[in-house]
């Protein structure tokens, strides 16, 4: 009686398995996307992430970041600068330079005002 119970069982998967095999579908996906989106692609692939170097001056609350800031303002005007807040701190970043080098050659002028200035690479937000 076992067997016969299994055989009826295979047999009725069989079934449905066969049935659910002729009843599906086949089909084309077409993608129709503007051209200029592939070039867009492209033109990323081809473009090549900057790295660039700031120089942070210090950091610590706000009042002293926003001290900081108009101090250094006043005395190097040639560079911007902006206000970052990082729990717990306020910290006071310098320029947007291309290479390191130039970033050491700002630094050599900046820190004879700014002492604990210092190079850095910011995190890039991928």
């Amino acid at each position: 009686m076992k067997i016969n119970k299994l055989k009826i069982t295979i047999l009725f998967l069989a079934f449905f398995g066969m049935a659910n095999l002729a009843l599906s579908q086949e089909g084309t996906v077409t993608i129709d996307q503007d051209n200029d989106i592939t070039k867009l692609l492209e033109y990323k692939k081809d473009v090549k992430t900057v790295d660039l170097y700031k120089i942070q001056l210090d950091f610590g609350s706000r009042s002293e970041a926003i001290s900081l800031r108009e101090t250094f303002q006043s005395a190097f005007s040639q560079w911007p600068s902006e206000l970052v807040y990082e729990t717990p701190n306020y910290k006071v970043w310098v320029g947007n330079f291309s290479t390191r080098l130039e970033a050491d050659i700002a630094l050599l002028k900046i820190k004879k005002k700014f002492s604990k200035a210092m190079v850095f690479e910011p995190k890039k937000d991928d």
